[in-house]
């Protein structure tokens, strides 16, 4: 199915969820609880944009991702204009209006819990295993304060849970090289994990990101609760790895990712490793560089006791990945830079590229147990780019 249809069939599951019955997704009885527009239309729905105001309507739409091209920005600036001056007809013809109780749907809940008005804008995400509905909230007077994350099925329950905890760990880590966001309210509604947490000022002025600060910034992650050192086979990381595997070693890609990490500990297992925190999924898109500090959020990955130098790796692939478009390329590249990334890190030299081909393990072992392929994420199938280079990388140690 394609992306636009699986989008559609989504918005559908995410009205059911926020507005269950007695509220009516149609719009047809009771009082009316919200009105959305389709941005950019109901046939391949982004984002709902809730038509309260000009002012709201510019806000949610301005606040909602950072364009990663000219001729996105330059779309979003158009949208943005259009609500500002009231020309939104023109542009967003679809319209989804929402009647039914207040207390009953998720804006009732939320103004509950929060104590005070808001608008709920809704984000509509491409097809994934982790895909959650996220929700920007936003006061009368058009200013984003926090955005919302829904946990609906086992495994984004899981992860709202985790991200609740480890925003709330982080927020006393002591860390001074980085900002996360607070926690404003978490807790169940409705059979769902609901977490929301404070706006990081994404709109601010960025600045160019070097090197140093963002090494800088992983190393205060990777030793906020301290470090361990030891061997990889005789880790507990390696022991909570292999767990892993064993679950997926059923299906054929699991089976091939388990043999290349028995060959990989045979290989070099007795290379000392040092140990720390992760954020677990820092890609570009998850953090903005601003004059006194960089923001970083989507901490749902996060983790302790993992190889020091995860992180980097990680943001290297991501970065090449969405720059190339070319998967299989991107992880050769990221892999004949390891020694140049972890080295700032403080990894030795013999145990640059197994750390690499351990991250890349460990990211096989979680796409295939959260089922993406299965999900249709777009890097779902692991054999037509990851797990060829790393069991080539990993025959030829």
């Amino acid at each position: 199915m394609a992306d636009a249809a699986l989008r559609a069939q989504y918005l559908a599951e995410v009205l059911a969820l926020l507005y269950p019955a007695p509220c009516d997704t149609t719009g047809e009885h009771g009082e009316q609880i919200a009105e959305y527009l389709v941005v950019p239309d109901a046939r391949r729905p982004r984002l709902l944009v809730p038509n309260t105001s000009r002012r709201v309507a510019a806000a949610a739409v301005r606040r909602y991702a950072e364009p990663q091209s000219v001729s996105a920005r330059l779309k979003r600036d158009a949208v943005v204009a259009a609500l500002r001056t009231g020309a939104s007809g023109l542009l967003l013809r679809d319209r989804v209006r929402i009647t039914g109780p207040h207390a009953a749907s998720i804006d009732g809940h939320l103004r509950e819990a929060l104590g005070r008005d808001l608008a709920i804008s809704i984000h509509i995400g491409p097809a994934r295993a982790n895909r959650k509905p996220v929700l920007q909230l936003i006061t009368p007077d058009g200013e984003t304060f926090a955005f919302g994350k829904l946990g609906t099925g086992s495994l984004t329950r899981h992860l709202v849970h985790a991200e609740t905890a480890a925003l709330r760990a982080l927020g006393t880590a002591g860390l001074t090289k980085l900002t996360v966001p607070t926690v404003l309210h978490a807790g169940d509604w409705r059979g769902l994990q609901v977490l929301v947490q404070s706006a990081l000022p994404v709109w601010l002025p960025r600045a160019p990101l070097s090197p140093r600060r963002l090494t800088a910034a992983m190393l205060d992650i990777a030793g906020c609760y301290g470090y361990t050192s030891g061997t990889l086979v005789g880790s507990a990381y390696w022991a909570e790895l292999r767990g892993r595997l064993a679950a997926v070693c059923d299906r054929p890609e699991g089976a091939a990712l388990a043999s290349a990490a028995e060959l990989l500990a045979t290989h070099a297992g007795q290379h000392t490793l040092r140990y720390g925190a992760w954020h677990g999924d820092w890609a570009p898109w998850n953090m903005a560089n601003i004059a006194d500090t960089l923001l970083v959020w989507d901490w749902e990955r996060f983790a302790r006791g993992v190889p020091v130098g995860f992180d980097a790796v990680h943001h290297e692939l991501q970065r090449r990945i969405q720059s190339t478009g070319d998967a299989t390329d991107a992880v050769e590249a990221t892999v004949r830079r390891a020694g140049e990334l972890l080295a700032a890190f403080g990894v030795a030299d013999e145990a640059r590229e197994l750390t690499a081909l351990l991250y890349l393990i460990d990211l096989a072992a979680r796409y295939l147990t959260d089922r993406q392929a299965e999900a249709g994420a777009r890097l779902g199938v692991l054999g037509t780019w990851l797990l060829p280079v790393l069991i080539r990388r990993v025959e030829e140690l």
